[in-house]
């Protein structure tokens, strides 16, 4: 392995040993080597992942996505207390938000979900989206390998909300479900074809007091949405049910029918199919990334760039003809 001698790093294998052992501590700090951008933390990185892949896979992981305000952070809360109760150990992967002004994110959820943070067998990371979603995905798709290494046999990874970030975790995970709210105006509205697509599950969140019968015609209307699109090739057909995520209505249905999920895409398959599919996508994800940061990294690019910039503005080149040019100026550059 490589020799790491930056300040505040432990060896590679310190942070492995540490990984596997389930202490919460070296997790956190392995972690926060992986979202790092410094080369040194890079190859530190690539190293624990590599030794601690053959201990990962062994969970089940969940997407959950929902508009604002849909109760996100509550219901995982309550789910994740629930599933505790059940005997697993259960990580919270979150993707939050990041101004693109400032570059601050809001990482509250540790605070929003208290009671759940202070389990033992429960581990709450949030990580800021930034810029580029990309990058957000692979490493948030390597925490949750080291999560997996460390015990935790359900892994829930949030999103920032209804929109591009979807793709993403989708990609990454066995299972998706959308929170939604009853009474929000048109139910259908708001939502995109494409996240309802993508969802395994629909859940009625906040079906309690007043709202109850609202709830239930919103499932309703959900339930008839779902059978326009065409069946998943997983051979699981979505469903939609309701839940309380502060009275503690409906969260064991909710691990019921995932139960039943995993119990039917193990049987024909798809479990071990789509797992592999991810793995293949997730290399391709990260040669994607690695050539954006060695393009942009690039003075010699930076430079260039400036110059075309003005010329693009000026009219005396065009923008297709101006990528190309950069495209090639970098080309050149690796025959030099």
């Amino acid at each position: 392995m490589t020799n790491y001698k930056r300040k505040n790093r432990l060896t590679a294998q310190a942070y492995i040993d540490g990984v596997l052992a389930g202490d919460r501590v070296i997790l956190s700090r392995a972690i926060t080597i992986i979202e790092s951008n410094l080369e040194s933390d890079k190859l530190l990185a690539k190293d624990i992942i590599q030794a601690i892949l053959p201990a990962s896979g062994n969970s089940i992981r969940i997407g959950i996505t929902g508009v604002p305000g849909v109760g996100k952070s509550t219901f995982i809360e309550a789910f994740g207390k629930y599933l505790i109760t059940q005997g697993k150990k259960v990580a919270i992967l979150s993707i939050d938000p990041s101004s693109q002004r400032s570059k601050g994110s809001i990482l509250g959820d540790k605070t929003r979900m208290e009671e759940l943070s202070n389990l033992e067998n429960a581990y709450i990371r949030p990580s800021a989206s930034g810029e580029t979603l990309g990058g957000v995905a692979n490493k948030t798709a390597e925490s949750m390998l080291l999560c997996e290494a460390a015990g935790y046999d359900v892994i829930l990874i949030e999103t920032v909300g209804v929109g591009q970030s979807e793709t993403a975790v989708h990609g990454m995970t066995d299972f998706f479900l959308l929170l939604m709210l009853a009474g929000a105006g048109d139910e259908l509205q708001g939502i995109k074809k494409g996240i309802m697509e993508m969802a395994d599950m629909v859940v009625i969140n906040k079906a309690d007091g007043d709202n109850i019968r609202m709830s239930e015609m919103a499932r309703l209307q959900y339930q008839n949405a779902l059978h326009i699109f065409p069946q998943s090739e997983s051979g699981w057909e979505p469903v939609v049910t309701k839940a309380s995520s502060t009275k503690n209505i409906g969260i064991d249905t909710v691990w019921d029918e995932i139960k039943k999920y995993k119990l039917l895409v193990s049987e024909n398959g798809y479990f071990n199919k789509n797992r592999n599919h991810q793995k293949i996508r997730w290399m391709y994800d990260n040669i994607n990334e690695e050539l954006k940061r060695m393009f942009y990294g690039s003075k010699t690019i930076a430079n260039k760039l400036t110059g075309l910039e003005k010329r693009i503005i000026s009219s005396e080149i065009s923008p297709v003809k101006a990528a190309e040019d950069m495209i090639e100026t970098f080309k050149a550059s690796f025959n030099k």
